[in-house]
């Protein structure tokens, strides 16, 4: 004889839920505190999390599949704590010297960088276009991520997983050979000055264009001047297009392509990287791709990525 499964009613108050909410709060507020001191923006984060971690089941684990992005956050934030210029020696003219011998174009005679090749034929259009796709490099992995929450959790796992990993190639690479950005150069010449804000540089005619310093705002507050390389705008797009072409669905993946190539080409002519930074950010999301799927993307056993896939199925 059977009978009717009765379901259990989600409790968000449950003891796991608890325990993951107070675990989180009090690492992440500990290491703020004794790290860089709390701020009033820290706070608020955590109260922003914890309460839609409660809001319903869904909340919940919107905020549990996001995990590895709410991660790499906080190791982004947490990298002003020790400057990478502390670490290692600053590096200006190298970087400089070595785009212009491998892409120096002539530009009036004089060979220069392709980023002040093409900033020497700006246009409005240009400008806007750049800025735009610029603007896409963390929004359209989040949106991603949020479609894939709906659509297909495991991948969600793997890609916000890979994502991670490529911010710690990144980071690593920071550490170990700290360099100035291209407008550094042209701007501020050699001179090493660590009291330079962060340029928005050539978004600057973005921000122009749509009357709104959206650039400028958000570079200004930049603490990583000496984050050049690799580009980790270069980068997303990247993992974006491998986890889109996994997604297997097509103008996902020619939308992720063409972000590619406008990101890329933003970034260049925008003053804020040059071609070997990219090609280093590609680097990176290969390396993490790697990494992932001949560690974490194992098909002869199960690994934590599907364990934690699990816990935001429930």
């Amino acid at each position: 004889m059977s009978s009717d499964v009765i379901p259990v009613p989600y409790n968000r108050f449950s003891t796991s839920n608890l325990k993951i909410a107070s675990i989180f709060t009090v690492l992440y507020l500990a290491w703020i505190h004794i790290s860089m001191g709390l701020r009033i923006e820290h706070v608020g984060t955590v109260i922003f999390l914890i309460t839609i971690f409660f809001a319903s089941k869904t909340t919940r684990n919107i905020v549990l599949g996001f995990g590895f992005f709410i991660l790499y956050a906080i190791l982004y934030d947490s990298l002003r704590v020790l400057p990478n210029h502390e670490i290692s020696p600053v590096h200006i003219i190298e970087p400089f010297n070595l785009e212009k011998m491998l892409f120096g174009l002539n530009l009036d005679g004089v060979k220069v960088i392709p980023g002040e090749y093409l900033f020497a034929y700006k246009t409005d259009f240009q400008s806007f276009i750049t800025g735009a796709f610029y603007l896409t490099w963390v929004p359209l992995p989040l949106i991603f991520a949020l479609y894939l929450f709906f659509k297909n959790k495991k991948l969600l796992i793997h890609f916000t997983f890979t994502f991670l990993l490529t911010n710690i190639v990144g980071f690593i690479i920071y550490y170990t050979y700290p360099a100035a950005p291209p407008w550094y150069k042209i701007y501020h010449g050699t001179e090493l000055d660590f009291s330079i804000l962060g340029s928005a540089a050539g978004l600057l005619e973005f921000d122009r264009l749509v009357g709104i310093p959206i650039f400028e705002n958000m570079y200004t507050r930049n603490s990583n001047v000496f984050a050049a390389i690799p580009s980790l705008h270069a980068a997303y797009p990247v993992v974006l297009f491998y986890f889109g072409l996994k997604n297997k669905v097509n103008w996902m993946s020619i939308l992720f392509f063409i972000d590619i190539l406008g990101i890329w080409y933003a970034a260049v002519y925008s003053l804020h990287h040059y071609i070997i930074d990219l090609l280093l950010g590609a680097l990176c999301a290969i390396i993490a791709i790697f990494v992932y799927e001949k560690i974490f993307n194992r098909k002869d056993k199960t690994t934590f990525l599907d364990t934690y896939t699990d816990l935001i199925r429930r």
